[in-house]
């Protein structure tokens, strides 16, 4: 048998010190928190924070509303939308095509790139040959759902040449899964797949608000 005083210590040495307690105490919320389940780099398309990290699948939205908001240029000069059916896109293909255009553009000083999208909606997969039920599968990734006639991005903040616009915005749109379309300034907003001209507007008797945007 151990004596007394040898026994102390030895239960001592195998309790846990105040500091470790104290850190796995700071630790418990964190990992019960749902806003701290995903971690994101600096440089990641991602929310900073979401309350739910899984959510339902959705539809693409389709605009029969009559709204043209998103469907115009409002930072750059030159831009790219999407000309036919919506599609959801992902963050690292809305990345990846933000590195093309900045590569093919950084030779002009002062030249940006506005994306006017962003990927907030959590993706959840499940393996294949999975049995049905046990719940929801994993995280994966993020993405974005676009309706069709959005505008994805846009280019300026520097006189830009139309030549080397179009280059940079085609080289884009080869690494996109959806049919896009070269936009400058003066192109008209799209109802879907329906360009709105002035007298088409008047026609449907669109918002005079819609009307003076448009003139």
């Amino acid at each position: 048998m151990f004596a007394l005083s040898s026994a102390r210590s030895l239960l001592a040495s195998c309790r846990p010190s105040t500091s470790i307690l104290g850190h796995v105490q700071t630790r418990i919320p964190s990992l019960l928190n749902p806003t701290n389940s995903v971690s994101r780099a600096s440089s990641q398309l991602a929310p900073r924070n979401v309350k739910f990290i899984k959510r339902h699948k959705g539809i693409l939205p389709i605009p029969i509303g009559g709204s043209i908001k998103g469907t115009t240029l409002a930072f750059g000069q030159w831009g790219i939308r999407i000309k036919g059916n919506g599609a959801r896109l992902s963050a690292k293909q809305l990345s990846t095509v933000e590195e093309t255009i900045k590569r093919k553009i950084k030779v002009i000083k002062g030249a940006r790139v506005w994306m006017r999208v962003f990927p907030d909606i959590p993706v959840c997969i499940k393996g294949n040959e999975t049995r049905m039920g046990k719940g929801k599968g994993s995280f994966e990734f993020w993405a974005t759902r676009v309706a069709p006639g959005r505008v994805l991005f846009e280019i300026g903040g520097a006189p830009i040449r139309e030549e080397l616009a179009r280059e940079a915005l085609r080289l884009a749109s080869a690494k996109l899964p959806v049919l896009t379309e070269f936009i400058d300034r003066s192109a008209p907003p799209r109802l879907g797949n329906l360009l709105i001209t002035p007298e088409l507007a008047k026609e449907v008797k669109l918002s005079d608000a819609t009307l003076r945007k448009m003139s």
